[in-house]
């Protein structure tokens, strides 16, 4: 079964979609309302599912006219994409970064599901078995790798 977030996430998503215009602005109290949740949780959706990883630019104004807008960031090529990932990466990256930028390659149907699988797999805490912050940046230099290795086939 799907928690809240997952379908707060799905809904807004088809919203973006159906709109036609790539982006939307939502009210998050409204959203609250809609939902029966705290707006919390609708700010938790936002900062983890809509991030530049995931292909959205979140902007947001405050007050009683406030909103917050997101974006569809679109491609203008996949090697574009592939670059913009790489800038992303740096010297670091955490686990549930890089699987923000597998499910985003996946999205773009850049690779398939089972590649994602195991480029995930090869990127999991438990595969690389070291401490921090040796990991992370063992794990930066392995998906900088895979990135390149695309990018040269596509």
């Amino acid at each position: 079964m799907r928690n809240i977030s997952d379908i707060i996430e799905g809904y807004l998503k088809e919203v973006i979609e159906l709109n036609g215009q790539g982006h939307i602005e939502i009210k998050r109290n409204e959203l609250a309302k809609q939902f029966a949740c705290a707006p919390s949780q609708i700010n938790y959706v936002i900062n983890t599912r809509f991030t530049t990883e995931h292909g959205y630019f979140v902007e947001s104004k405050r007050g009683g006219g406030g909103y917050i807008r997101i974006l569809r960031v679109t491609i203008h090529s996949k090697k574009n994409l592939l670059d913009e990932m790489e800038e992303q990466i740096g010297e670091t990256i955490a686990q549930t970064n890089a699987e923000r930028i597998l499910y985003r390659l996946l999205d773009e149907d850049i690779v398939s599901e089972r590649e994602a699988s195991i480029m995930k797999a090869a990127l999991d805490r438990t595969t690389l078995r070291m401490g921090l912050p040796v990991r992370d940046e063992v794990r930066a230099r392995i998906l900088h790798a895979m990135l390149q290795t695309i990018s040269f086939e596509k």
